[in-house]
């Protein structure tokens, strides 16, 4: 039995021993949670991660387990005889908190860790974590992707745990170093900015860094014989894009593109907001696309299914920048806010085809009132989603927060204005910017910007079980909700919700 094993199985038979000790000692170890309604044991209560550096070694294989260590720094904001990190489907082979040796167990998807002695609460600790990343298992899990040459990260919404042992809640965002080793003829890029290269022999050594804090869920490492192009944005800003390199030439034309997206974007909203952007295509049939924090993520078929005309194309990739404002620099504070981040990434996506392609905005708006009542009927308001179908977490990106969410942003801007709106979006990101927001901070300043108490109207829209009369268009009509009118599955794919 290795030696990892026996320090789990120590850990639970001393918490079991006998009625009478366990009367006297601390309860069985157990997984927590800070309460969110839609995945209420993620996250961890009693502590504030501030930074995370994770070391992955990966040794050529996408099917073999990557040798990790994962060190957390957190503030204790109460007194902790344990703590629990979220981590599954991995080995954890020894834990160290403050350095000294610490006892762990398993309990559901928590590791629990019990230190040599309590810490104190306001007082910093330092825990690490050697361990496994597992890179195989069901891709609709998430965490690992195996790619034709390799490895991405998609983490939505709850699979970060999955790869590292984190406080895998959006709502605790902090900065995040990357250490990876893999053999020299691969290249490894992650979320921010290259620190450092260094080739010994057959292996090299790549690290990176965010410069702003970020949510677990938008962790990305991509590992694979790749190329990253290089280009400048508006203001010099750094464009990265990382692509197979046997379709360098053949992407092009797309990733072009993309500083002319980020100017459209920064005029509708302000500034871009981190140190770096730019596009992953992976060598993977996922079926989404994925925000990942200043790398966003794609499925290599997107740009070379030739049947997929160019404004959707286009539009689909401005949805996953606007992300880098809406979900990434202000993240939701509970998954129920979930419509706040693609609501917004869709608007948009459906703003930028009606600009750019003549793609009537109105008439998406109104194709997506007339199904509302029946998105509604099957996965709730848009912030009062229905919980996830049990083994299905995706089941959460459901039409109501894709064009749902959207609908109910065209409604306010038909409510107080489009100079308001204008107003109100722009506020949005720079008072939220590296933080999280939840709906009643929307609903807060979109009233403050209005001029006007606006609860009843987002009490319809983002609560009514069905939708209100949409302003400026009586004769728009909702069909009556049918059973079984969409599935429990992502609307398009996790990551973006396309027409």
């Amino acid at each position: 039995m290795p030696h990892s094993s026996r320090r789990r199985l120590r850990a639970v038979l001393l918490a079991a021993t006998s009625a009478a000790l366990v009367a006297a000692s601390v309860p069985s170890p157990e997984p927590l949670g800070i309460g969110d309604r839609l995945f209420p044991q993620l996250g961890n209560p009693g502590y504030d991660v501030l930074e995370y550096d994770i070391a992955f070694t990966y040794k050529g294989s996408n099917s073999k387990p990557l040798d990790a260590v994962t060190r957390i720094g957190a503030l204790a904001t109460q007194r902790l005889e344990r703590v629990n990190l979220d981590f599954h489907h991995g080995t954890v082979r020894t834990v160290e908190v403050n350095g000294r040796t610490a006892e762990f167990a398993t309990a559901g998807e928590d590791l629990v860790i019990e230190p040599s002695s309590a810490v104190r609460r306001g007082t910093m600790m330092q825990i690490t974590v050697t361990h496994t990343s597992e890179p195989r298992g069901p891709m609709d899990a998430g965490g690992w992707v195996r790619t034709g040459d390799g490895l991405v990260m998609a983490n939505q919404a709850d699979a970060a745990h999955r790869v590292f042992p984190s406080n895998d809640h959006p709502a605790d965002k902090a900065y995040f170093t990357f250490r990876i080793t893999a053999p020299a003829t691969y290249t490894v890029v992650a979320n921010g900015r290259r620190l450092a290269h260094a080739v010994d022999g057959r292996t090299a050594t790549w690290a990176y860094r965010t410069e702003h804090p970020m949510a677990t869920e938008l962790a990305q490492v991509a590992i694979g014989r790749s190329t990253v192009i290089e280009r400048k944005g508006p203001h010099g800003l750094p464009v990265r894009d990382v692509v197979p390199t046997a379709d360098r030439t053949r992407l092009e034309p797309w990733l072009k593109k993309t500083p002319a997206h980020v100017t459209w974007m920064e005029r509708k909203v302000g500034r871009y907001p981190f140190e770096t952007y730019g596009l992953l295509v992976a060598d993977a049939e996922t079926g989404f696309e994925l925000e990942t924090q200043t790398l966003s993520l794609f499925e290599r078929a997107l740009f070379t299914n030739t049947a997929l005309p160019v404004w959707y194309v286009d539009s689909v990739m401005v949805h996953e920048l606007a992300h880098q404002w809406f979900g990434n620099s202000v993240s939701p504070r509970t998954w129920s806010d979930l419509w706040l981040n693609e609501g917004h990434a869709t608007w948009y996506e459906a703003l930028y085809a009606d600009e750019k392609a003549n793609q009537s905005l109105v008439k998406r708006m109104r194709l997506a009132y007339r199904h509302s009542d029946g998105w509604r009927a099957a996965g709730g308001p848009p912030a009062a989603p229905e919980t996830p179908a049990p083994g299905k977490k995706l089941s959460i990106f459901r039409p109501v927060v894709y064009n749902g969410s959207a609908l109910v942003l065209y409604a306010l801007r038909q409510t107080i204005g489009t100079d308001a709106f204008a107003r109100l979006e722009r506020e949005w990101v720079r008072r939220f910017r590296d933080g999280v927001a939840s709906t009643q901070d929307f609903t807060r300043l979109a009233s403050q910007i209005a001029g006007r108490d606006l609860t009843q109207f987002f009490q319809g829209w983002l609560y009514a079980r069905r939708t209100p009369p949409m302003p400026g268009h009586p004769d728009w009509r909702s069909e009556p909700p049918v059973r079984n009118t969409a599935p429990d599955a992502p609307h398009a794919a996790a990551g973006h919700g396309t027409p």
